[in-house]
C-alpha cells in the first residue's frame, strides 16, 4: 500500500512537473513519461533473477524500499531530477516482483482461492494509489513540487518500516531443491514447464496492447483533465490531480462486488478461466475509451470544457476492466512458472507493462496531432483488439494453465 502510495503520488505530478517546472514540451515530456514507466516494469525481471539466484525475496524487497525512498526525496531537486528516476528504477526492480510472489506463498499450489487473494492483494496497493494524488498531488500542486514529492518519500519510508516489523506474519522463504528423478518424469517436466512459459509469454504480449491503452490515465487523460474538463465546483476548482484518486477509489468500491461476482460464477461452476477473465477485461477498457469520443465532440464544438462525469464514467468502466485482468495476470504468473525461477517470470511478466507503459508514450505523443475523438478511438481500437487475442488463443492457453507440474521428492529448506 505504502509503495505504491509513493509510486502514484509522484506519478500523479509527474507529466505536470516536467511540462509547467522543468518546461519540456509535451512531446518530450510524453516520451520521458513512457521511458519512465516503461523502465520501472523492466527492472523487475533483473530484479526478480537476483532473488531467486543471490538474495532471496525477503531482502531484495527491503534494498528495493531503501532505493525508492532516496530516489523520491531527490525528486525534490531539480537537478537530480533524471538521477532520482534512476534510483526509483532500480528499486522497483528489487522491490515489484518479490513482494507479489510472496502472496502466493501464502497458499497451496492450485488453491482457488488465489485470483480472490490477488485481489486482495490488488486493493491494498489501491488504497495507496487512492490516497497518493489527494496528499501528493494537492501538497506539490498547491504549495510546492518538493512538497509533494517529499511526502511520496515518507510513504515509502513507512512501507519500508511496517515490511520489516510485520514478516512474522509472512510465510517462510523456500528452496526448492529437486532429487534425483527418472529421465522420463524429467522430460515430462521441462517440457510442461516450456508449455507454460511459453503460454505465459504469448498472454504477456497480448497484455502489452491493454496497458499501452491503460496507462494513459496518468499522461493524455491528464492533460485532458487539466485542460479539457470543467474543474469548478461551486466556485472551488478541483485539483487536476485528484482525478488520479478516482481509478483506486473505484477499485475499493467494485473489488468486493467483482470478487463476489466471480466466488457466486464459482459455486455455480461457470467462474470463467483466468485468461478469460482478461479478455473481459480488454472489452470493457475499449469500452471506457468508447465513452470518452461523445465528450471530445462536444469539447470541439466551442473548445469550452465539458462536465466531469465523462471522466468519472470512463474511470468506472475502465476500473472494472482493469480488475478482471491485473490481479488475474499475477495469480497466473504464480500458477504457470516453475518455483524455482517464480521470481524470474513475475519480472518478465512485469516486461509487458514495461512495453505497455513505453507504447503508452509513444501513442500520447499524438494527442497533439489528432482530434481528441480520433485518439480515443485509436486507443479503443488498441485495446478491443488485445480483447480478441485473448479470445483466439484461449482454449490452447487454459489446457495449458489447467495441468499441474510434476515435481518430485522436493526438498523445502526454510531460509
Amino acid at each position: 500500500m505504502w509503495e505504491r502510495f509513493s509510486y502514484y503520488g509522484m506519478r500523479s505530478l509527474l507529466i505536470y512537473y516536467m511540462v509547467k517546472q522543468l518546461m519540456f514540451n509535451h512531446g518530450f515530456a510524453s516520451h520521458v513519461y513512457g521511458l519512465y514507466t516503461g523502465l520501472v516494469y523492466l527492472s523487475p525481471f533483473l530484479g526478480g533473477i537476483i532473488a531467486d539466484r543471490l538474495l532471496g525475496r525477503r531482502k531484495a524487497v527491503v534494498i528495493g524500499a531503501l532505493l525508492m525512498s532516496i530516489g523520491q526525496f531527490m525528486m525534490a531537486k531539480e537537478a537530480l531530477f533524471f538521477y532520482a528516476l534512476v534510483f526509483l528504477i532500480i528499486g522497483n526492480g528489487f522491490f515489484k516482483p518479490n513482494i507479489s510472489t510472496q502472496v502466493a506463498d501464502l497458499y497451496a499450489p492450485l488453491d482457488n482461492r488465489l485470483d480472490r487473494a490477488f485481489s486482495v492483494f490488488y486493493v491494498g496497493i489501491n488504497v495507496g494509489a487512492f490516497f497518493s494524488p489527494l496528499i501528493c498531488g494537492s501538497l506539490g500542486e498547491i504549495y510546492g513540487w518538493r512538497y509533494g514529492f517529499d511526502a511520496a518519500g515518507v510513504g515509502m519510508v513507512i512501507g519500508l518500516l511496517i515490511y520489516l516489523f510485520g514478516q512474522k506474519w509472512l510465510a517462510p522463504e523456500t528452496v526448492i531443491r529437486q532429487l534425483k528423478v527418472e529421465a522420463e518424469t524429467y522430460k515430462t517436466q521441462r517440457r510442461l514447464e516450456r508449455d507454460k512459459l511459453l503460454g505465459l509469454l504469448a498472454i504477456g504480449l497480448v497484455t502489452v496492447a491493454f496497458w499501452s491503452a491503460y496507462e494513459q490515465q496518468g499522461n493524455t487523460l491528464a492533460l485532458w483533465a487539466d485542460a479539457c474538463t470543467e474543474r469548478r465546483i461551486l466556485g472551488w476548482e478541483l485539483p487536476a490531480t485528484w482525478f488520479q484518486a478516482l481509478n483506486p477509489a473505484f477499485i475499493l468500491l467494485f473489488t468486493p462486488l467483482v470478487t463476489g461476482f466471480w466466488k457466486w460464477q464459482s459455486r455455480r461452476h461457470r467462474e470463467p478461466s483466468a485468461i478469460l477473465k482478461m479478455a473481459i477485461g480488454c472489452f470493457l477498457l475499449a469500452i471506457g475509451f468508447i465513452i470518452m469520443i461523445p465528450a471530445a465532440w462536444l469539447y470541439e464544438v466551442d473548445r469550452s470544457p465539458v462536465g466531469i462525469s465523462w471522466l468519472i464514467s470512463f474511470n468506472l468502466v475502465a476500473t472494472i476492466g482493469e480488475l478482471y485482468l491485473a490481479p488475474i495476470g499475477l495469480s497466473l504468473v504464480t500458477k504457470m512458472s516453475p518455483k524455482r525461477m517464480v521470481s524470474m517470470m513475475m519480472g518478465i511478466w512485469f516486461l509487458s507493462s514495461f512495453a505497455g507503459n513505453f507504447a503508452a508514450g509513444f501513442l500520447g505523443h499524438f494527442w497533439d496531432e489528432m482530434a481528441k475523438e480520433t485518439f480515443f478511438l485509436m486507443i479503443a481500437t488498441i485495446a478491443f483488439a488485445a480483447g480478441l487475442l485473448m479470445l483466439l488463443i484461449l482454449k490452447r492457453l487454459k489446457q495449458v494453465v489447467e495441468r499441474e507440474d510434476p515435481i518430485v521428492d522436493p526438498i523445502n529448506i526454510q531460509t
